[in-house]
């Protein structure tokens, strides 16, 4: 493990009345326009940036995704925790997680009855892709290099209270305990914070829960079932609609994920509500994954890359993504959650790390 080089910063310049978006970014990705795609934790929105010069990001734009897919309702939160781009797809994943009431502080009584609450957006079970055409999305196109296949915005079939990749998971030997439960994310329950595409496969960080130490990937494949409908092939053992990655990531869950060639990178960190150690992975041929797996801290297949700077109670990693920087064709592009004012520039903005792996 070496320590993190920080290459240089980049500069992301947010229209007005963006504070909470700017304090909540948790999801990134480019397409190959140049668009930076930011998602937060409390909109139904998903953020589009345009370079405009080196190193910063502006001209922001918001996009409504009901106005491409259809959402459960138009108030729920998705808590978009993924972005990743490929084949002309946008894709997005909400953190499929349920939520424990937070205390306030104003009345005790109240407050403990906050925290025997336990409530679902349900919107946060979304897993879509919404094609991009030119830079821009689209809820349907001919395809820019094969005009007889049309490219189409889905979504991952819902239930009535969440979609058929909970209604899976609730059957499996490892998970199905978390979701009987209903634990919240923030007390080691379902909770997804990685998204990373490769054609039709679709990978899944969890950042809970971590079961004795291992983090866990999802890996689906997807097929469209119908226009605007999207449904999972069997692909696990005994058509199991997935594989199961365990990682020994030293206790850490997984919050981002994104593909550096066939070798996925990983941000490892907390599954608690806790400031402590982010640590950057490499889990190499992850496309060449046999079935379910484990890959341990001392297998040769997983490295530790580096471990981002410690600043308690503010700069919570949660973005990642390559970004070709100073000669670097795949260096990483780390955002945070709950940004240190250092890290803000007034009147809209916040800055970025550039790190060499």
């Amino acid at each position: 493990m070496s320590n993190p080089f920080l290459l240089s910063r980049v500069l992301l310049q947010f229209k007005d009345k963006s504070d909470d978006l700017i304090d909540e970014i948790s999801a990134a990705t480019f397409t190959p326009d140049g668009s930076l795609w930011l998602g937060s934790d409390e909109a139904l929105t998903i953020e589009r940036l345009s370079p405009i010069e080196p190193g910063i990001f502006g001209k922001h734009e918001s996009f409504f995704l009901g106005d491409f897919i259809e959402l459960f309702n138009n108030e729920d939160e998705i808590d978009i925790e993924g972005i990743s781009y490929a084949n002309n797809y946008l894709w997005i994943i909400g953190s499929h997680s349920t939520k424990r009431g937070r205390p306030r502080g104003k009345n005790t009584q109240k407050d403990l009855q906050r925290l025997a609450t336990i409530k679902t957006d349900i919107n946060r079970y979304l897993l879509c892709r919404i094609p991009v055409i030119q830079g821009e999305l689209v809820k349907s196109s001919a395809h820019p290099d094969n005009p007889n296949r049309i490219l189409t915005a889905a979504c991952l079939e819902k239930t009535e209270t969440s979609n058929i990749l909970i209604e899976a998971l609730k059957e499996d030997s490892h998970l199905s305990p978390f979701l009987t439960w209903q634990l919240p994310s923030k007390d080691n329950g379902l909770d997804i914070e990685g998204l990373a595409v490769c054609g039709d496969r679709v990978f899944l960080g969890l950042r809970g829960p971590v079961l004795r130490g291992w983090a866990l990937i999802l890996e689906l494949e997807v097929v469209e079932r119908e226009t605007g409908v999207l449904t999972l092939k069997e692909i696990g053992e005994k058509g199991i609609p997935y594989k199961k990655h365990f990682l020994d990531l030293n206790g850490l869950g997984v919050r981002e994920l994104c593909f550096d060639g066939e070798d996925m990178i990983i941000l490892g960190g907390p599954t608690m509500m806790l400031d402590g150690l982010m640590r950057v992975f490499r889990l190499q041929g992850v496309l060449n994954l046999d079935g379910d797996s484990l890959s341990s801290a001392n297998s040769k297949q997983l490295e530790i890359l580096f471990d981002l700077p410690l600043t308690l109670g503010c700069d919570r990693a949660e973005g990642l993504t390559l970004f070709p920087c100073l000669g670097e064709s795949n260096s990483l592009l780390v955002f945070y959650d709950s940004p240190s004012p250092h890290r803000q520039v007034a009147p809209h903005g916040v800055y970025g790390d550039v790190f060499r792996q």
